[in-house]
């Protein structure tokens, strides 16, 4: 659990660091990480959950705060349980494997109503109960994964430890679908057989960056795809005939290339080596074509519940104009453009607008159109007066301008989908005190159990 406890290391009331404080965990922050104090100062604690009595051990002071490890349990809270992965005291794919999953939807649910106070301004924010989905283990339909060597030489492919860059080899993974799991072992075998060389990202020197993997939860469809630095991987293409026949449900093996000194996974282009370069997903009744690189939601089962929750809340007649921001693949434009006149996706990423287009053609939607760029750049250039507009920006929540162009625009519903409590609630505090909306409630929903990230979409009537 941590490292052995000495009593000659505890320094009662001591504020500086290495010193070993009790800690009694009150709270989980939006990092995932305990919360307590020590005297009148603030202490977060990672691999700690709420009624935990700990002795923690002070990495970074800070006059009122600090950050801290666990150093020993010293009372358990009714709220931890063991974790299902072997390596979650030390990976930092997952802050939350310790966190019994009802308290982590309870905790979720917290975040979203403090922020909303706290940010937003809402005295009491309509925010209703969590969805979440049949299990809180094998949902992820994507994993990715950076590969690196061991000491010894050994090729390693996992996630990096907490804090650091120091990778943690993973052989399997309990939160990603289980069918991926071969794959993962296996392929960084036949790396190692073929003596691929393996990116350092320190000296930005090496091929080999990431494994990426796919599934389609409904289909079964694989798709495999490796990031380097330059296409000039020895013998690739007969590896990637061999895998294509040697596991049934893969459909492609893929070749990224990414030459820049960047934390950015995927780079601008990506070549099929076997196979195909999509796999297909059946999604709201729809079959939706998805390449290695574009945005599809890693949780397909709360994302469809998600969509179904929205379709029911807006109502829609099919007289409507729907505005889709950020609209990616058209995971949820293509779905609601069955039951509107017109709709409209807007999107930044050429790749993923392309596949929009495609994946409205597959599925004989005519009423659905897809533009690229900026979405404060495209609205004022479209000349249009949506009844209904989406919402879906990355974390850093839209750009002010997006929010002023659509106060003037003026459309009778808005629902907004975040990933980030914070920037959601500082954006409907614009939308509604600046822009005449009123918020009518608030869907969180656990699109990432095991972690500390939650999701929302909130609903504004103008």
């Amino acid at each position: 659990m941590a490292d052995a406890f000495s009593p000659l290391t505890v320094r009662s009331g001591s504020w500086q660091q290495g010193a070993v404080v009790e800690v009694v965990i009150t709270d989980l922050s939006d990092r995932g990480d305990g919360v307590g104090r020590s005297g009148e100062r603030v202490v977060f604690v990672p691999d700690t959950v709420t009624g935990d009595r700990a002795l923690v051990r002070l990495l970074r002071v800070k006059p009122q705060y600090a950050y801290g490890k666990l150093h020993q349990l010293l009372e358990a809270s009714p709220h931890r349980e063991r974790p299902a992965c072997i390596v979650a005291d030390k990976c930092g794919g997952c802050q939350w494997q310790h966190v019994h999953y009802p308290y982590q939807l309870e905790a979720k649910h917290n975040q979203v109503v403090q922020a909303l106070q706290r940010l937003g301004g809402f005295q009491l924010p309509p925010v209703l109960p969590m969805l979440y989905g049949a299990s809180s283990l094998t949902y992820r339909n994507k994993a990715t994964y950076p590969l690196g060597r061991s000491a010894t030489g050994q090729v390693q492919a996992g996630y990096y430890q907490k804090g650091s860059h120091q990778l943690v080899n993973l052989n399997q993974c309990p939160i990603q679908d289980a069918r991926l799991n071969p794959l993962l072992a296996e392929i960084k075998q036949v790396i190692q057989q073929q003596g691929w060389s393996i990116y350092q990202e320190r000296l930005h020197r090496g091929k080999l960056r990431h494994l990426s993997l796919r599934v389609g939860r409904r289909t079964g469809e694989q798709l495999l795809t490796l990031v380097t630095t330059d296409w000039g991987l020895m013998g690739i293409e007969a590896v990637a005939q061999s895998w294509l026949e040697r596991y049934p449900d893969l459909v492609g093996v893929c070749l990224n290339r990414n030459p820049a000194q960047t934390n950015v996974i995927f780079g601008p282009e990506t070549r099929c080596l076997a196979g195909q370069p999509y796999l297909h997903e059946r999604f709201a009744g729809l079959t939706l074509q998805i390449r290695p690189e574009t945005f599809f939601q890693v949780n397909t089962e709360v994302a469809e519940a998600m969509l179904g929750h929205i379709r029911q809340q807006l109502h829609l007649t099919g007289k409507e104009t729907l505005l889709d921001a950020y609209c990616g693949v058209g995971t949820l434009t293509l779905p609601l453009a069955q039951s509107v006149q017109r709709a409209i996706g807007l999107e930044i990423q050429p790749e993923a607008v392309t596949q929009a287009q495609r994946n409205a053609a597959i599925n004989h939607i005519g009423n659905a159109e897809f533009w690229v760029g900026a979405v404060e750049t495209l609205l004022p250039q479209l000349n249009i007066k949506p009844d209904v507009v989406l919402l879906d920006p990355p974390r850093k929540g839209c750009e002010p301008e997006t929010l002023a162009l659509l106060g003037a625009m003026g459309p009778s519903q808005i629902v907004y989908l975040s990933c980030n409590p914070a920037t959601l609630a500082r954006d409907l505090k614009v939308l509604c005190r600046e822009a005449a909306y009123r918020l009518v409630q608030v869907q969180p929903a656990d699109f990432f159990p095991q972690t500390a990230h939650v999701e929302c979409a909130a609903f504004l009537i103008r």
